[in-house]
């Protein structure tokens, strides 16, 4: 991550001061490192939330299960890894609250599956084959429901809001495809093996996880039918909402309604009452589980100010603009818009930055316009990659990512090329 900040910060200081926006970068060096504070004391809550359930779900057995589930795609992207181990199951359920495009939840579960791999590292601070195979999965962000992307769709009055569901699902599985296979090709390159770390012996610390699952509680059958009924009165109750909502203020409401509030509240409900049949004390899961949370949030605190002090710094200096004017001769003949080229720059680099580039695309060309619905799905195919390896390896102390960079921006461009062509192809 060093170069990386250090070319930003030249880039940042250089645009605003030929661009006469030095006034601009100043505000945004203070103004980002705050929302980097604010963003990182945001997180307490949801991680102690989320480490909370996961201890409820890891004591009910499902993370095992998951783990077990998956084994066979584990045990060939993920060889070092021994079966059983907690990390495949917190991979997992990051995994799947991404599929869902629940980027809130999967952050916590990211976190821990960082955690858990670090167990295994012999060398802690120098990143290791499956922790950046994992985050290069990560940021490659497969998911088959952009929550995120569809809202702002809606809300700008998108006829189609879901039209890019079909195109986001095409550019996060070339992304995914194109990160995974840089990550195990650099991973066997001689310098990277070199720098590999060992692994960790048996009595290191953390590193002697256990890697037998203890046995899932038998769930009982009078709380599993409770479950049930329970479960199906919220989801029909849920329905009742969204059909008086469409009713009162129209289609796009209850859209954004279902895809915005919806699934967390749902996803907490199952969690807990999956947990609660398997006669776990959720309570006290929780509560455990959670302890750590306000410890995990601190310590990414300073790389989430690097990172997201140095993006609002990229951004406000216009160096967006001028990187937009020597691009744009290469990518036009491509097919790509000038107009979409900012959101392509921006999307590793900041969340915030990328949804305002495309709400103000939009704004200008329209959500169902080709470049409308080119920036929704750049935004809906990938995660924001540099946060990503700020939190993530933040939370275990990272400071040599190895290959984990180029793997990681090999398949944001994928992703980007793969929405071009999507969206060319399904849309045209």
């Amino acid at each position: 991550m060093g170069p990386v900040f250090l070319i930003l910060v030249v880039v940042a200081v250089l645009a605003g001061a030929w661009s006469g926006r030095m006034q601009e970068l100043t505000e945004a060096s203070i103004s980002g490192a705050a929302q980097a504070v604010e963003l990182a004391i945001g997180l307490v809550g949801m991680m102690t939330l989320w480490l909370g359930l996961t201890e409820a779900l890891r004591q009910a057995g499902l993370v095992e299960a998951l783990a077990r589930g998956l084994r066979p795609v584990f045990r060939r992207l993920f060889p070092s890894v021994p079966d059983g181990h907690p990390a495949l199951g917190a991979m997992t359920l990051n995994m799947g609250a991404n599929l869902l495009g629940l980027s809130n939840a999967a952050t916590p579960f990211g976190i821990e599956a960082m955690r858990q791999l670090d167990r295994l590292n012999g060398r802690r601070g120098t990143i290791t084959d499956p922790q950046a195979l994992f985050l290069a999965i990560n940021t490659a962000g497969v998911s088959l429901l952009p929550l995120g992307a569809m809202a702002v769709r809606a809300q700008m009055g998108s006829k189609d809001p879901a039209g890019i569901l079909a195109t986001t699902l095409v550019a996060t599985l070339l992304s995914t495809g194109v990160a995974v296979a840089t990550a195990l090709a650099l991973a066997r390159l001689p310098a990277f093996r070199k720098s590999a770390p060992p692994p960790a012996e048996p009595g290191d610390g953390e590193a002697a996880a256990p890697t037998v699952p203890p046995a899932a509680p038998s769930p009982s059958s009078s709380r599993a039918a409770t479950a049930v009924v329970l479960g199906l009165a919220a989801v029909a109750g849920a329905a009742v909402a969204l059909a008086r909502l469409a009713s009162t203020d129209g289609s796009a409401a209850a859209w954004r309604y279902g895809v915005s509030w919806l699934p967390l509240p749902l996803l907490i409900l199952g969690a807990v009452l999956y947990a609660w049949t398997r006669g776990v004390p959720v309570y006290a899961a929780v509560v455990e589980g959670g302890k750590e949370g306000f410890q995990v949030a601190v310590r990414i605190i300073p790389f989430m100010v690097a990172i997201l002090t140095v993006a609002a710094m990229v951004r406000a200096s216009g160096a967006l603009a001028g990187l937009e004017w020597l691009l744009a001769p290469l990518t036009e003949p491509l097919g790509f818009p000038a107009a979409a080229i900012p959101m392509a720059l921006m999307r590793p680099l900041s969340g915030s930055g990328a949804l305002a580039i495309m709400s103000d695309t939009m704004k200008a060309a329209g959500p169902d316009s080709f470049v409308g619905y080119l920036v929704s799905t750049i935004q809906g195919s990938s995660e924001t990659t540099f946060y990503v390896l700020a939190v993530y390896g933040g939370a275990v102390g990272l400071a040599r990512t190895r290959h984990a960079i180029p793997a990681c921006l090999a398949g944001d461009l994928a992703g980007t090329l793969g929405s071009l062509l999507a969206v060319r192809l399904l849309l045209g």
